[in-house]
């Protein structure tokens, strides 16, 4: 069994002289981690405001956030905007805060420059506001 002693030292060896393998960076995008309101949540009162947050960084000009009612109009302020105090926070104000279904429209891009394009919803019960 003597002559197999030499095969750890050749692994050794030829892992040296090979090196490190180039390893390539994971590709992140900006991940939605956390809303308010929650994705699905059922509420007796609409929020006053939407909150989205992600896992990096946004680049504030190429990121918006709209919320559309069953109708399929337009609900929000028209105000989305990455937080100034945390770029990964993005939100919008309702103008409309009535019962029925929410859907949050949003379109990021991350510093990275990866780009993320999708929604949640909520649905209001209770009265009209």
């Amino acid at each position: 069994m003597r002559g197999s002693t030499w095969w750890p030292s050749l692994a050794l060896a030829a892992a040296l002289l090979i090196g490190p393998l180039p390893t390539r960076p994971a590709e992140a995008h900006a991940v939605l981690v956390r809303s308010a309101p929650p994705h699905r949540a059922v509420l007796a009162q609409a929020p006053e405001r939407v909150d989205l947050w992600f896992s990096e960084q946004l680049e504030a000009a190429y990121s918006t956030v709209s919320v559309w009612n069953e109708a399929g109009r337009q609900v929000d302020d028209r105000n989305g905007t990455v937080g100034p105090d945390d770029p990964r926070r993005l939100s919008v104000a309702l103008s409309t805060r009535g019962p029925g279904l929410y859907t949050v429209k949003y379109r990021v891009l991350s510093v990275d420059g990866h780009v993320v394009d999708s929604r949640i919803t909520f649905t209001v019960k209770g009265r009209p506001q």
